[in-house]
């Protein structure tokens, strides 16, 4: 029952956050609000990148961006939005269906997520999905929503209509 509902919010969050990402000018790649913030095009990248952990989480019992003696994580750069919704559906079709392919056991099972000897943080599986995955995923897009917003980008409705849609 669990899982029904983590799928159901899942699909509903990923084409909300697609059709905000479809939206990112090609141009404004390295636009930035401000010099401490991420360029647009990075946000957006670091969006896809975050839905391909999914399969992942799914997947295995932990990760490791720094490991002892290996390469660390490196993401994928931005280099253009088509290129980007490219991967952004193969990250949540594969994501989907590893995430479907769970037991209700296996959501209480433990995750962690670390960088070297040093563990960033480990909790059920399920509240992985749920924080490090829905959640951030979905911080982000706001983030990426004000970005649009003050590059005079439409915006698409989130949770709701937005200035841009007729009422």
């Amino acid at each position: 029952m669990l899982l029904e509902y983590f799928l159901a919010e899942f699909d509903h969050e990923m084409q909300t956050t697609r059709t905000l990402l479809a939206r990112v000018p090609d141009a404004s790649g390295n636009w930035r609000p401000h010099p401490k913030s991420t360029p647009a095009g990075t946000l957006a990248q670091h969006i896809t990148n975050l839905i391909g952990f999914g399969a992942l989480i799914a997947v295995g019992k932990e990760r490791d961006v720094a490991p002892v003696g290996g390469p660390p994580y490196v993401p994928v750069p931005f280099t253009s939005t088509a290129t980007m919704l490219d991967a952004f559906d193969t990250n949540v079709a594969a994501s989907r269906t590893a995430i479907a392919g769970l037991t209700e056991s296996a959501l209480v099972e433990p995750w962690a997520l670390n960088a070297g000897a040093h563990t960033i943080f480990s909790m059920p599986r399920a509240a992985v999905l749920r924080t490090y995955l829905l959640n951030h995923i979905i911080h982000h897009r706001g983030q990426l929503s004000v970005y649009l917003r003050l590059l005079d980008v439409p915006l698409p409705s989130i949770y709701g209509p937005t200035a841009d849609e007729a009422r």
